[in-house]
Formats: C-alpha cells, sequence, structure tokens
C-alpha cells in the first residue's frame, strides 16, 4: 500500500463529512471470510465511498477515480460525471463547481484510504495496487458500475475488475472470495450478502459472467428483502426521480 499524507486539514474536513453524513450500521459481518477480500457494492453517488470510510467493519482500501485526486483533473472528470446532464441554463455554475471543489477532492480523496483508478493504460498501477493491498491482508472495496442500467437497485458493472483474482492467485497462490455489499444511506445500513470464491480453474470469461452475475443478484435481492425505501443510484439524477427498492 502506498503510503498516506493525512493532513490537519483532512482530519477535519473528515469529521465534517462524517458528522453530516448518514449514519451507517452493518449487517451481515458474520458472512465475512476471515481474510482479505473484494468488497463490491453499489456506488450510491458519494454515499458509498464515504460510507465505507468511516463505517466498514474490517481494514480497506477504496478504488476510486484517479482524475478526483489531481488538482487539473477534478473539473473536467467532476462536470462531466456529476452535472453534465444540467439544464443548458444552470451548466456554467455547475462548471464554476467544479473548479472550486477541486482542492477539496485532492485534499479528502488522497487523505483517505483509497487507490486511484483510472481507464487508460495507468490501471496497471491501479491493479499493481490492489495487489499489494491484499497480499498485505487488507481488503479492497470496489464500485464497478457504469451508465448501464441493471434494474431499479443497480446498474451494470465493468466486469475487468474480476481480472484481479486471476493475478492475486498467480501471487499468492489463494482464490480471492468476491463479497457483495448493499449500501441503504436512507437506511443507515451496510448490508453483506453471500460471498463467492474465485475459481482459479475456470476461464476467466465465466468467471467474469458468474461473478457479476452472483453479485449483482445478492445486492438487488439483498435490498428488495428491506423495508420500503429509496434507493440513492449510480447516476446523479434528480431527486424526484431516484426509484424505490420495492
Amino acid at each position: 500500500m502506498r503510503p498516506k499524507k493525512v493532513t490537519a486539514a483532512y482530519r477535519i474536513i473528515a469529521r465534517l463529512v462524517k458528522w453530516s453524513s448518514p449514519k451507517m450500521k452493518c449487517y451481515g459481518t458474520e458472512k465475512l471470510p476471515d481474510e482479505p477480500v473484494l468488497f463490491v457494492g453499489n456506488h450510491c453517488q458519494l454515499y458509498g465511498p464515504i460510507a465505507c470510510e468511516f463505517y466498514m467493519p474490517v481494514p480497506r482500501y477504496t478504488w476510486c477515480a484517479g482524475q478526483m485526486m489531481k488538482l487539473r483533473e477534478v473539473p473536467d472528470y467532476a462536470f462531466q460525471d456529476f452535472w453534465s446532464f444540467k439544464p443548458r441554463s444552470v451548466r456554467w455554475f455547475f462548471k464554476l463547481a467544479s473548479y472550486v471543489i477541486a482542492p477539496l477532492s485532492v485534499c479528502i480523496f488522497n487523505g483517505a484510504n483509497t487507490i486511484p483508478v483510472y481507464r487508460d493504460s495507468r490501471i496497471v498501477a491501479t491493479f499493481k495496487e490492489t495487489l499489494r493491498t491484499l497480499q498485505s491482508g487488507t481488503s479492497v472495496v470496489i464500485f464497478p458500475e457504469h451508465d448501464v442500467k441493471n434494474n431499479n437497485i443497480i446498474y451494470e458493472f465493468e466486469d475487468r475488475f474480476i481480472d484481479i483474482a486471476k493475478l492475486y492467485y498467480k501471487k499468492s497462490g489463494r482464490e480471492v472470495s468476491f463479497v457483495p455489499m448493499y449500501i441503504a444511506p436512507k437506511l443507515g445500513g451496510i448490508y453483506f450478502g453471500e460471498p463467492t470464491r474465485f475459481s482459479a480453474a475456470a476461464p476467466i470469461e465465466e468467471e467474469r459472467k458468474r461473478i457479476c452475475t452472483h453479485l449483482t443478484e445478492q445486492i438487488t435481492q439483498t435490498a428488495r428483502s428491506l423495508p420500503r425505501h429509496t434507493v440513492i443510484p449510480y447516476r446523479n439524477i434528480p431527486k424526484k426521480e431516484y426509484p424505490s427498492n420495492i
């Protein structure tokens, strides 16, 4: 794991974020293997990473968009990812906001327990750091949703994160488990589903499909088994369009 530079500014901001965010409890911790795992959950915008930073029951690092950790890259990424769907008449405001939040973003995401993630050749560094983290005995949290809707609970997963398990097996000889995780800010809960273990003997294409199917089904079933609540979707859409879990 890379050494963290935790500044006084980060400590102050982290306290404010924790104070102003939903308080969370973890459920289903008895299902967690006694070894480092890959937690995979619904992003629910910023609520997912925040919940995992403050309330996870085991030590972990979380995948984070690398652009949100570099001052020059924050504005373009933040605007496209958070606010590009806004009406043209107000986009100027959110374009300005994307520059205003840049220093705050760099402070928060570099101070937190994060692993920077990129969608270009730099993904090699992401995988290497993830492997080092697992080998050190620390779990890793991944939010692999992308902008293709699966159902009212979750969006489709980009499946190449499964390849970490194959690389980990080559390095350590161990088959890592994937733990599904449903984050429900409206209920104040992080809910763990049944883990599934990577099979090194199976073709990687089959494992990508099998594991992603298991994770999305577990997250969906968990969400629908809970009391009626508003689901925080992956996409930053107007709140009046947020779905229900039922």
